[in-house]
């Protein structure tokens, strides 16, 4: 690893001990629902502040209110690289609107992040799961990213964007279309590992990346 990647590294494992539940993007699936949800005009995102109407203050019985009960599924989750373990509440809703809270404690009265949310959720600038990588660049500008198929992969350095007044606020990553590893597999290699890149690196066009996966951090 060279010496600036091992730097970030670093550092971002320091924010991994002290709030080990924002530090990592993971990967999770949404569960399946069929239960009828209320209704839900709100699905804006804003870093730092709310996701549609689910704020710093929101609790679980605020979600119970908002959603209705049935809608609510309490799990408990790992912390990033699995460290840890954090209450949270899956909000199960039609029409991409679902999402996973994760809560401070077990009192379930304190969000410290909203993530698992489905393709309506939208920023301002109209950012949200499955966006490609062409639009991310109009709206982020030539921003860089970490290199693919490591713990950090995909995960884009919003300090590098038009964004970066969402850092620390917002954590967006990235990922290919399925089998674009075993169809492209130089490309795939030329832009992996430990690294950062440019959005612009012509690897990233045949692997269709899209947004993966959203956290909004209150």
């Amino acid at each position: 690893m060279n010496p600036s990647i091992k730097g970030i590294a670093i550092a971002a494992l320091a924010l991994l001990l002290t709030n080990p539940v924002v530090a990592l993007p993971q990967k999770t699936n949404q569960p399946p629902t069929n239960a009828r949800s209320q209704p839900l005009k709100d699905t804006l995102i804003v870093p730092g502040e709310r996701v549609g109407p689910i704020t710093r203050t929101t609790t679980k019985q605020d979600l119970a209110k908002l959603f209705g009960a049935s809608h609510l599924v309490d799990k408990t989750i790992s912390g990033a690289e699995g460290i840890g373990s954090f209450a949270a509440t899956q909000v199960n809703l039609n029409q991409g609107r679902s999402l996973l809270v994760v809560w401070s404690d077990n009192t379930r009265t304190k969000p410290l992040d909203v993530r698992n949310l489905g393709w309506a959720w939208k920023t301002r600038e109209g950012i949200g799961v499955g966006t490609p990588l062409s639009e991310l660049r109009k709206k982020l500008g030539d921003f860089k990213l970490y290199g693919l198929a490591w713990d950090y992969g995909g995960t884009i350095l919003l300090d590098s964007s038009r964004l970066s007044s969402y850092q620390g606020k917002l954590i967006l990553r990235v990922d290919t279309a399925p089998n674009a590893a075993q169809k492209y597999p130089n490309d795939y290699q030329a832009v992996s590992g430990d690294s950062t890149f440019s959005s612009s690196n012509p690897h990233w066009k045949p692997l269709g990346i899209r947004l993966e996966e959203i956290i909004v951090v209150l």
